[in-house]
């Protein structure tokens, strides 16, 4: 009699909590995701993809867009520019040795706008460690939620010499880096 007692007001109790909706994980697809960076030279402008990046994002968007976590994992010595040389100063001035990933980790969503169908314009801060320096950044870029998918789209430019890296230079000296560098971008990510 006393486990039924127990037992009815156990369900009535659950019957009675509002419902609250539950936050979803999405992880990265390496495949259909990119990350640029572009930069600059006393000779020409270049550019470096990432290769390998890991990540996943957590929200909840049952009434409006809310973000529990999102990280992002770049393996350094993926960064590719499709030249031998300049890959080999980027990932010596990166200190690939010692530090063998760059990571973003979220912070706070500061203010999120719904423009409607999925799409959001979000504005937050997160660390951004690059070779072993982390700095807090805010960060500015769009979301999309469509289904089984999320779109995360942005650019930010940074300067090296933030993160304490010494911008690379060619050719004893004769060609260098510029110190600004933006980085774009197109993060997808699927359940």
């Amino acid at each position: 009699m006393k486990i039924d007692k127990l037992l009815i007001t156990a369900i009535v109790a659950f019957l009675c909590m509002p419902f609250t909706s539950f936050a979803q994980k999405y992880n990265l697809d390496i495949q259909k995701s990119s990350l640029i960076v572009f930069g600059t030279s006393n000779i020409h402008d270049w550019d470096i993809k990432t290769e390998n990046q890991k990540g996943f994002i957590l929200i909840n968007a049952e009434n409006s867009l809310q973000i529990k976590e999102l990280n992002i994992v770049v393996e350094a010595e993926s960064l590719k520019s499709g030249r031998g040389g300049m890959d080999k100063n980027t990932y010596k001035a990166l200190n690939t040795n010692d530090y063998k990933t760059i990571k973003f980790n979220l912070i706070s969503s500061d203010k999120i706008t719904d423009l409607g169908n999925g799409n959001y314009n979000v504005t937050a801060k997160g660390d951004l460690t690059i070779s072993g320096v982390t700095k807090r950044i805010t960060l500015e870029f769009k979301v999309n939620i469509e289904s089984n998918l999320v779109s995360i789209t942005g650019e930010k430019n940074i300067k090296m010499t933030d993160y304490k890296i010494d911008p690379p230079k060619a050719l004893l000296g004769t060609i260098k880096t510029g110190d600004d560098v933006l980085i774009k971008f197109n993060t997808i990510l699927k359940k």
